[in-house]
Formats: structure tokens, sequence, C-alpha cells
């Protein structure tokens, strides 16, 4: 043991009591800090009427619900059960495309306004105050307002179809990418934008050359992650006349045609199943470059 290793009964007796007023509000931070946690929960626990004894009391529902749906598929008559089932399968899938390229629109133009916004949104890019606070308060206002609550509106305003779908998807991607984006953008390296900045490079160009190169594989991996959720989104607003095979499927739900729903469903599965891998080759292909450079 080292001579200038001080023992505990060598320490001063005011390093001691400071120690142990510390050690003490640490404790008391920890234990206010499971209570509130508790009260949270509890208080949440009993507006969403959670309770264990009414969910071993549903589940059983669940199982009968999932067995209604199911089709009776029969060894012997396998190719003929499949084709009944899916009956629907050119019409669905026509869909199923519809919705994907609402998805593909809407993530394009959400992120196009992320992009534009989120460099006024970064507190250490942004030129002044205001342009700061306008930025932020829009993207929140964009990401805060439900999607369904802007399908309405959009139905309302342009009619049934994709378009309302596209535009309510759109203003929610930009507003959730958008604070991804201008997160990703404060925590960049500072010294390439001083450095154009001394060498007298404009706003524009200082974003260009010493941030986008920065920020351009977290962005294209938010984008990807953002398009997997439209697609799941897309599908949903489907269900208040915004086009795609959400239509259909709460069309299916109403008139309780059980099969209908089951094959429906399905699809929707694989096919986000599908992009889910897709993107992720895509989302390795950029962190790889990165990994490269």
């Amino acid at each position: 043991m080292s001579e200038h290793t001080l023992k505990p009964g060598s320490l001063p007796a005011e390093v001691l009591a400071r120690f142990d007023r510390l050690r003490a509000e640490r404790r008391r931070t920890t234990v206010i800090g499971l209570a509130i946690f508790a009260l949270c929960f509890a208080a949440a626990a009993w507006v969403g009427e959670f309770s264990l004894s009414r969910i071993a009391e549903g589940a059983p529902r669940i199982h009968e619900y999932i067995v209604k749906i199911l089709p009776e598929l029969r060894v012997s008559q396998f190719g003929e059960d499949m084709a009944y089932w899916f009956y629907g399968l050119p019409q669905w899938l026509a869909l199923l495309w519809e919705t994907v390229l609402m998805a593909y629109l809407a993530t394009l133009l959400g992120t196009l306004g992320a992009v534009l916004g989120c460099f006024f949104a970064a507190h250490n890019l942004t030129p002044n105050g205001p342009a700061y606070f306008v930025a932020r308060r829009s993207l929140e206002v964009a990401r805060t307002i439900p999607d369904l609550v802007y399908a309405l509106i959009f139905v309302f305003a342009f009619g049934l179809g994709p378009l309302a779908g596209i535009l309510a998807i759109a203003i929610h991607s930009m507003g959730a990418s958008g604070k991804l984006f201008a997160e990703a953008a404060e925590n960049i390296d500072m010294k390439p934008v001083e450095g154009l900045r001394a060498a007298g490079a404009n706003w524009v160009q200082t974003m260009r050359y010493a941030v986008v190169p920065q920020v351009l594989p977290n962005f294209a991996s938010y984008t990807l992650w953002r398009f997997e959720l439209n697609v799941r989104t897309a599908a949903v607003l489907g269900f208040v006349g915004a086009g795609g095979i959400g239509q259909e499927l709460i069309t299916a739900i109403r008139m309780l045609y059980y099969e209908d729903v089951s094959a429906l469903v399905l699809l929707i599965v694989l096919t986000v199943t599908c992009i889910d891998l897709l993107c992720e080759k895509v989302r390795h292909h950029f962190i790889g470059k990165e990994n490269l450079a």
C-alpha cells in the first residue's frame, strides 16, 4: 500500500461529515424518486383501469377472436382453401402498393421539410433566437397533433383518397424527423463550422460543407426508420378514408368478414416485414460507408 493512501480513520472529520451528508442526500433523492414513480404508476393504472384480474378474464377472448378470424385449412384441399382465403388478392395487392407509395411520398415530403427546418431548430446553428423559437414550436405542433386528426382535416378539405393520408403523414413525419435531425445537428463537431465561418463562408455554405457531411448517416438512418413507421401509419389512416389497404380492412371489420380481416392483416405484416428487411440492408450500407470514412 502506498504511503500516500489515506485510511478511513485518517480522513478529516469535516470530509467524513460531508461524505455522510452527500450520501444521505442521495438516499433521500432516491427514495423521493421511487415514491414519485410509484405514485405516477398507481395514478396511470387507475386512470387506465389496469387490472390483472381483468386481463386474466379477457385474455381467453383474444384467443377466441384469433381462432374466429382464421380460416379452416385442410391438408387435402390446401390449395383450394388458400385460394378461398385470399380470393381478393389482386385487389388487395393493389391497395397495399398504394399504401407503400403513400408512405414513400409522405416520407419524402416530410424529410424535405425536416431537413429545411432542422438547421434552424438546432441551437448551435441557428442564426438568431426568434428563428430557433419558431422552428422548434413549428416542429412541436407538427408532431404533437395526431396524424389521424390531420387525416380527418384533409379528408374534409380534399375528400376521400390517398392525398389526405399523404399530407397527414408528411406533416407528422416532418415534426418527428425534424426533432431527431435537429438533435443530431446539435451533437456535431463545431470545428469545421468555425473554420468555414472564419474563411468567410455564408450560412448556407457552412451548412452544406461543414454540417451535412457529419449528419448525413444519421439523417439516412432516421429517414429509413420513419419510412417503416409510415407504412404502418398509412395502413391505419385508411380507417378514416385516407386511402390504402386500411380502408378495405376497416370495411371487413365492420362487416364482420372475419377471414378477410386475417388475410389483410397477414398481408400487411408480410409487407412491413419485407420493408423492414430492405431498410435494414440500406441502413447497414450507410453505416458501412460511415465506418470506412
